[in-house]
């Protein structure tokens, strides 16, 4: 049978004010052309759909539709939450979303309460059973109270326990005649991040042992990291990473999902197939007649500009004038005396401890100084 293996839309992201809206569409549209053109008898989208767990109408909107397209195709489709959705909604929509074939988790279930789903490939009609575990918390798997008593160290071997415990509960049923697939939302050991992941859950208090995944596994599609990888050399452990790049972090990551083809009892062949919709992210750096020369060669890429230049008024201006899509413009201090402030003292007057920090700070404009004066004037009527 083959699966289609995606997660972290993020959908409602908004990247230094550009709401990332639009090409998320676009993006959801060429993922339900993958998974038609494909063929697949199973999407599993793997946690993290929205970027807020108060999504806006649209960002709704967009992901439910996605939901239904995906089942349009005629793949049997499960979805988790992940750290960033909220569960109480997806437990809301859960019977609703049922009814259409499709099931959504919000929050951890034992195996015959919804925690495993079991199916038949249609192209097949292989058996599959498929294991559910959204995202749990660090105080949703290690009681508060318990997570008061135990220090760092003891609550993460305490979480990892715990996380093992819900996995091999929720996989005890595996069975050697089908395809057996978990899909869970969590940080492995040895993992790479992609840039743009939340970092409250990614750090290591929230890392378990690729160990915990059982071998009977056909395959383990995570979601939480946002770069396309494989955990694990022996088991197929993949993340799928995002379809898009969430931030100027991933810019230089291919984006994709992944496509599986699993038969009971071998090996998964896995393939990533690149979404091209996405606009590029580019963290470029230079001064304004290096910035000049690049141009012409960004098309339609959102920028992040590193500014060498000395510090002067009106000097983000010029960059956006030269290039027009640079959402976050960042001017670099010189190196060493950049954090440098003048330490005030009685001989000396305003006007010098201004000139003081701005030469400090590397800040070449005498506008700065004048404006500085006139306000000062103003105000006091102390002048230079």
């Amino acid at each position: 049978m083959r699966l289609l293996h995606t997660g972290d839309w993020h959908v409602g992201k908004v990247l230094k004010g550009v709401a990332r809206l639009p090409e998320q569409r676009e993006v959801l549209a060429e993922v339900v052309e993958v998974a038609s053109e494909r063929a697949v008898d199973l999407v599993v989208v793997a946690g993290d759909l929205f970027e807020s767990s108060a999504p806006s109408a649209e960002a709704q909107e967009l992901v439910w539709r996605t939901l239904l397209a995906l089942r349009a195709t005629g793949a049997e489709v499960v979805v988790v939450a992940g750290n960033h959705d909220s569960t109480d909604l997806f437990e809301a929509v859960r019977p609703v979303f049922a009814e259409a074939g499709i099931t959504v988790v919000g929050r951890t279930r034992p195996p015959q309460s919804g925690g495993v789903v079991e199916l038949r490939a249609r192209s097949t009609g292989e058996p599959v059973r498929v294991a559910l575990l959204p995202f749990c918390s660090q105080r949703g798997a290690v009681r508060a109270a318990q997570l008061l008593e135990l220090d760092a160290a003891q609550a993460t071997q305490a979480y990892a326990e715990r996380m093992a415990g819900l996995v091999s509960a929720l996989t005890a049923g595996f069975r050697s005649d089908a395809v057996n697939v978990l899909v869970a939302h969590a940080t492995v050991v040895g993992a790479k991040l992609g840039g743009g992941e939340r970092d409250a859950q990614t750090v290591f208090e929230y890392h378990v042992p690729a160990a915990i995944f059982p071998s009977t596994a056909s395959y383990v599609a995570l979601g939480h990291l946002h770069r396309a990888q494989r955990v694990d050399p022996i088991l197929p452990i993949w993340y799928s990473g995002s379809p898009f790049a969430i931030d100027f972090g991933e810019g230089g990551d291919v984006k994709g999902v992944v496509v599986v083809d699993a038969t009971p009892g071998a090996p998964a062949t896995v393939t990533t197939v690149p979404i091209r919709a996405a606009r590029t992210l580019l963290a470029v750096r230079g001064s304004l007649a290096d910035l000049s020369l690049l141009a012409p060669t960004v098309g339609e890429a959102l920028l992040r500009v590193d500014v060498d230049e000395p510090l002067r008024a009106g000097l983000a201006e010029q960059v956006r004038e030269l290039l027009p899509n640079a959402i976050e413009v960042r001017l670099l201090r010189p190196d060493g005396d950049g954090d440098a402030r003048p330490s005030p003292a009685a001989d000396r007057t305003p006007i010098q401890l201004v000139d003081e920090y701005l030469a400090g700070q590397g800040i070449v404009d005498a506008r700065v100084r004048t404006l500085f004066a006139t306000l000062l004037d103003e105000v006091t009527g102390a002048g230079v």
